[in-house]
């Protein structure tokens, strides 16, 4: 009976990713909203017991598929984005000024703070840390109501360089849920050894900086190869792009996020980085569209599977050890920590509002405010778990729950009524 429930809710998800988009487009509702109040509904009602809803005796599974979403939406953030970044061209880095302050500034701060709130509510050290490095990364899989649209090619291809707000939220999400990784190693090696000791330089030295530039260098040499084999291979039947094989992104996905993983990088930035590199080549050529379109309709798919399980499981006890502290900490990440330390971060000798990467008051308040929580938190707790069971603690699950469904209550409500406004503000 299980099982084929399992088909039931999937074939449910399906039909819902297709007729949901449309349906809420002029509605201050999102998609997330519907699927966790759906699978909400569905756990209160005569759902059959016996379901695998339990974080702890299912957490490989929740892993693994939480896993698959982060990397599926990690390459379609990727192929979006129209602005170049090229190692050797300082003026594109300095385009991406607000994304290197969200990352460099704000979300370490943010994973501070959080961890100091954790370790004063009675959390043990590696727990308040992993809780801080769960919490910190904007998601790119339910951040899509504030990120760019898509790539712009053919006939088409005028970057909007205006759009900034978009590009940053965009850019911070495809970047910080692979930067969060070394923080997670912090936990799990905190948990293991009890102090802080020699080990600490193992880890500044190879989970902090040689993993992160691993991942990169391994995700922008699959990302050439493919280019090389889909836009300029000496055989017709290997220049995929000239087919329109618009397949080809859950190859580069799948095998971008498996080699970064297997030569010891993080596979999350592997496939951003490959995801980028593949976009820069023959930018303006319709193939980013079309592959684009196919990663996308895939993570939406898993998306909305995805949070229609979590919204049953929060009415099937996952949110049984929920209490004031971590309501409290929830509630100050979303509405105090991550829009402070957010703003501060991008308004300190900010570039000029005519400048790429300029970005005005509104905007830079809008960015740091839609710091959205998701799927991403999830496969970060479930990892840290495997790797060490003490860190598997229900009340972290049931805090992280709780935070990811008041993000996507809080920032999908106010997303399209704020980015209108924001946008207002800009034309003027």
């Amino acid at each position: 009976m299980t099982a084929d429930l399992v088909y039931v809710v999937a074939g449910g998800c399906l039909l819902l990713a297709i007729v949901l988009p449309a349906l809420l487009h002029r509605w201050a509702i999102s998609a997330p909203m519907v699927l966790v109040g759906v699978g909400m509904l569905l756990g209160i009602t005569s759902l059959p017991d016996g379901l695998p809803l339990d974080p702890q005796e299912n957490r490989a599974q929740i892993e693994h598929v939480t896993e698959l979403v982060v990397i599926v939406a990690l390459m379609g953030v990727g192929l979006a984005l129209d602005r170049p970044l090229e190692v050797r061209n300082r003026s594109s880095w300095a385009g991406w000024a607000p994304t290197w302050r969200l990352l460099g500034i704000g979300m370490p701060l943010c994973i501070g703070a959080v961890a100091l709130f954790g370790w004063l509510a009675g959390l043990p050290v590696a727990a308040a840390v992993l809780l801080g490095a769960v919490l910190a990364p904007t998601d790119p899989v339910l951040a899509s109501d504030v990120q760019v649209a898509g790539p712009q090619t053919g006939d088409d291809h005028e970057v909007d360089e205006r759009d900034e707000l978009r590009f940053t939220l965009t850019s911070e999400a495809g970047l910080n849920d692979g930067l969060a990784f070394p923080f997670v190693y912090l936990a799990i090696l905190l948990a293991a050894e009890g102090s802080l000791g020699w080990w600490g330089l193992e880890w500044l030295g190879f989970y902090l900086v040689a993993k992160v530039v691993i991942g990169v260098v391994a995700g922008i040499a699959i990302g050439r190869g493919l280019a090389f084999i889909a836009f300029r291979a000496s055989s017709p039947s290997l220049r995929v792009a000239e087919r329109g094989e618009s397949l080809l992104a859950l190859a580069a996905l799948v095998l971008s996020y498996g080699v970064g993983e297997v030569v010891g990088g993080y596979g999350f930035l592997a496939v951003f980085a490959c995801a980028m590199t593949f976009r820069s080549a023959e930018r303006s050529h319709d193939y980013h569209a079309a592959m684009h379109e196919v990663v996308e309709r895939l993570e939406r798919l898993l998306t909305l599977f995805v949070l229609l399980v979590l919204g049953i499981a929060l009415t099937r006890g996952l949110l049984e050890e929920l209490d004031w502290r971590g309501v409290a900490i929830g509630l100050a990440l979303l509405l105090v920590i991550r829009p402070v330390l957010g703003f501060v971060s991008l308004a300190a000798f900010a570039r000029r509002t005519h400048q790429t990467g300029g970005l005005t008051r509104p905007q830079q308040a809008a960015a740091a405010f839609f710091g959205v929580r998701g799927i991403g938190s999830i496969y970060y707790l479930a990892y840290a778990a495997g790797e060490d069971p003490a860190l598997g603690d229900n009340w972290l699950w049931s805090t992280v729950a709780f935070t990811i469904v008041a993000s996507v209550f809080l920032h999908g409500v106010l997303a399209a009524p704020v980015l209108r406004r924001v946008g207002s503000l800009q034309e003027d």
